[in-house]
């Protein structure tokens, strides 16, 4: 982890994921304070609102931490220039490939570049275009999601790039002799969203935190895409009402695109809406029969609220008994 650690300058290379409306400054000034790496979730900001939240976290906060910016935001540049108004240390762009320009744009602002790397050959890649690191998130993970499972990336892509570059795993992880596996086979750190999404420091509604306790890997199920010619990302969240109106939306969206009413940008940004919304209704409302329940396979071991710092504590311990056990097994 000591690479990771020295990329972040956190105590332990353990993000957590930027989760929309979760990851405010609250819960990403504890993480960061508590010695992991909090990263504050923009999704569908104003630069405006950004510029307000990053002033938030860094009153809290007194180590560093990262904003998520999402590739297919319009004002993705003006997010990017306010990031470098605040000399924030980390921007991790998620949501597809970087448009052109943007990566520059980062460093140029002083900025290390975080980005996501579905397939070796989109990290060498990305690599090559100025990433300073990457994250391979597997199909285990809350939101957004891909269609590999995490450990089949990782056999793919650690071998291949982790010995010269920073490749940080996430997607399904809830313990830490996941964590242990991982540093293992090469990567420099890890990212958890929902291990964190319960909190006591999370400002997520109770009700929400509720049904997270309740559900089990079984119930974080993946959305369902529609229509062929409407490119949705598939998002991983626990069924409820609020998956089968998403269904309604894309069927909506759909015909808004056969008629020739918006072209296929505004369509994925209306698919981005209802979740931005969804997620909303769920987590500040506590609206879980319609609302977005966003939640990685690994819901099955959120049991409890506990506080950050008990969450990384656990985690390294759990690491460390995990890989201490390996080394005196070796030593046999």
């Amino acid at each position: 982890m000591a690479r990771g650690s020295e990329f972040l300058g956190s105590d332990w290379a353990i993000l957590c994921g930027a989760m929309s409306w979760v990851s405010e400054r609250k819960l990403v000034s504890v993480i960061s304070n508590a010695g992991g790496f909090g990263v504050i979730a923009c999704g569908a900001m104003t630069p405006e609102l950004l510029d307000a939240e990053i002033a938030g976290t860094r009153a809290l906060a007194n180590k560093p931490f990262g904003v998520n910016l999402i590739t297919m935001h319009p004002d993705l540049f003006d997010l990017i220039d306010v990031c470098a108004r605040h000399e924030v240390s980390h921007v991790v762009l998620a949501g597809g490939i970087p448009p052109k320009g943007s990566l520059d744009a980062i460093k140029q602002g002083g900025a290390k570049v975080i980005c996501f790397a579905p397939t070796v050959a989109l990290g060498k890649k990305l690599l090559r275009s100025g990433a300073d690191a990457l994250v391979i998130e597997g199909m285990e993970a809350g939101g957004h999601i891909g269609p590999v499972a995490t450990s089949v990336l990782a056999q793919e892509i650690l071998p291949e790039l982790a010995a010269e570059h920073l490749i940080f795993v996430a997607g399904g992880i809830g313990r830490g002799e996941a964590i242990a596996s991982y540093l293992e086979m090469g990567a420099c750190g890890v990212q958890l969203g929902t291990r964190f999404a319960c909190a006591t420091e999370s400002i997520a509604h109770p009700d929400f935190k509720k049904a997270f306790f309740r559900a089990s890997a079984r119930d974080a199920i993946t959305s369902v895409q529609v229509d062929p010619r409407l490119p949705v990302i598939p998002v991983r969240a626990l069924k409820n009402k609020g998956t089968e109106e998403f269904t309604a939306k894309q069927v909506e969206v759909a015909k808004l695109l056969d008629s020739g009413s918006i072209e296929m940008g505004e369509a994925q940004l209306q698919i981005e809406h209802f979740w931005a919304g969804a997620l909303r209704r769920a987590v500040i409302d506590g609206d879980v029969a319609s609302g977005s329940l966003m939640a990685g396979q690994s819901v099955g071991m959120v049991k409890r609220e506990e506080p950050v710092a008990e969450i990384i504590a656990a985690l390294l311990d759990e690491c460390e008994e995990a890989l201490a056990l390996r080394t005196g097994v070796a030593a046999q």
